[in-house]
């Protein structure tokens, strides 16, 4: 199922709606149900936006009525991102997944970034 990041950045409306009642977002993002999309999981966050949900949706037409709800109920302006995977599922290919729980958990290549396991005196001291 396709995986979208929303970003939300709160309006005048909405910034008053959540001075008003802190819990808005947690209960607006709770009342929403859109067939064929779903809430992975919702960020509160700093800088350009003020919310990150990561969503995963039958469609581009799912995820742009979820967005549109909770436009509505919470005064968020939102910019929908489709995402794509990258990394361990390209390089392995697709339908190939029994090897990549390994390679995610140990990708080659990063031996050198392991921290020392060793006293902390010498730093190369138990490196691999």
């Amino acid at each position: 199922m396709p995986l979208y990041f929303l970003m939300g950045t709160l309006s005048e409306t909405g910034q008053r709606m959540l001075l008003r009642n802190s819990d808005l977002m947690v209960e607006a993002i709770a009342e929403c149900r859109i067939d064929g999309a779903n809430i992975l999981g919702q960020y509160a966050v700093l800088g350009r936006c003020d919310y990150v949900m990561m969503v995963e949706a039958d469609d581009n037409e799912a995820v742009g009525r979820l967005a549109l709800e909770i436009g509505v109920k919470t005064g968020l302006h939102t910019e929908t991102l489709p995402a794509m995977a990258i990394g361990g599922r390209l390089a392995r290919g697709p339908g190939d997944e029994e090897g990549l729980a390994e390679q995610l958990a140990d990708p080659p290549g990063t031996e050198e970034w392991r921290l020392p396991t060793g006293s902390g005196d010498d730093p190369s001291e138990g490196s691999a």
